[in-house]
C-alpha cells in the first residue's frame, strides 16, 4: 500500500523528488513521478534507468529508496527486506496488471481511427510523423522506443545555481510511453514542463523544427487523443 502513496490508484500524484543516489547535494535532480499505467511495457526503471525490470525496481525501492538512498539509516529504522519469489514476484504481477487507459480514437496499432479523428487531430498525427519528429523516439502502439536519449539541452544555457540546486547537463533520459499522455502532467523527466503546451513548444526549440502556432495546436490536439 505505501506504493499508493506515490502512485495513487496505480497512476501518479504528480509530485516531483530529489533522487538519492546522487552527491554532492546540488547536483541531484529532480525526478517526476511517473504514472504506472502501461509499466508492463517498459523495460528502463529507477533514477539512473539502471534497473531492467520492474520485479528489480520493487527489490530497490524497498530496500533503499524510502531511507534516501542510506542503507545505514535503513538498517537503524528496520529494514524489511522482500524475498524475491514469495513477495516480490506478486508485487510485480500485480504492476503488470495496469494497463493504459482507453482511447476509444485510436485503432488497434495505435494510429488515429479516420472516421472518429477530426481534422486537426489528423493533422497533428502527421506532424508527430513528419516535421515535427516525435516518432523518431515515440513509434506507435505504445510512442515509446524504450531508450534513453540526450536532448543536450544545455546547448542554450550556462550551468549555473539556481534556489540550491545546479542547472547542468542531464545527459541521455529516459523515453516515456506517450499513451494516456494527457493524464498524467507535469511532463518530462523532471517534471520541468506544465502542460502539453509547453512541451510541444521545449521540442519545438531542441529539435528546432520550426513548429508554426497552427502546427504546435494541431500537435497538441493529437497528444490529447493518445
Amino acid at each position: 500500500m505505501v506504493c499508493f502513496e506515490c502512485h495513487v490508484n496505480g497512476h501518479t500524484n504528480a509530485a516531483t523528488h530529489l533522487v538519492g543516489d546522487i552527491r554532492p547535494q546540488e547536483f541531484r535532480h529532480r525526478i517526476d513521478t511517473p504514472s504506472l499505467r502501461g509499466v508492463h511495457i517498459q523495460r528502463l526503471f529507477g533514477s539512473q534507468r539502471a534497473l531492467r525490470s520492474v520485479e528489480d525496481f520493487t527489490e530497490f525501492e524497498q530496500r533503499a529508496a524510502y531511507f534516501d538512498g542510506d542503507p545505514v539509516i535503513a538498517q537503524k529504522k528496520g529494514v524489511n527486506i522482500l524475498e524475491r519469489g514469495s513477495q516480490v514476484h506478486f508485487m510485480a504481477e500485480f504492476q503488470e496488471l495496469l494497463d493504459f487507459p482507453p482511447a476509444p480514437k485510436l485503432t488497434v496499432l495505435g494510429q488515429l481511427d479516420p472516421q472518429q479523428a477530426i481534422e486537426a487531430e489528423r493533422r497533428g498525427q502527421e506532424l508527430f510523423s513528419g516535421k515535427a519528429q516525435c516518432s523518431a523516439c515515440h513509434p506507435p502502439p505504445y510512442y515509446t522506443d524504450n531508450l534513453m536519449h540526450n536532448l543536450r539541452a544545455e546547448r542554450f544555457f550556462k550551468p549555473q545555481m539556481i534556489n540550491g540546486r545546479m542547472a547542468a547537463a542531464d545527459g541521455p533520459i529516459k523515453t516515456f510511453p506517450l499513451r494516456g499522455i494527457k493524464d498524467s502532467p507535469t511532463y518530462l523527466h523532471d517534471g520541468r514542463l506544465l502542460t502539453l503546451e509547453d512541451t510541444v513548444e521545449f521540442f519545438n526549440l531542441i529539435l528546432g523544427v520550426q513548429l508554426t502556432e497552427a502546427e504546435k495546436k494541431d500537435l497538441v490536439a493529437f497528444l490529447r487523443t493518445l
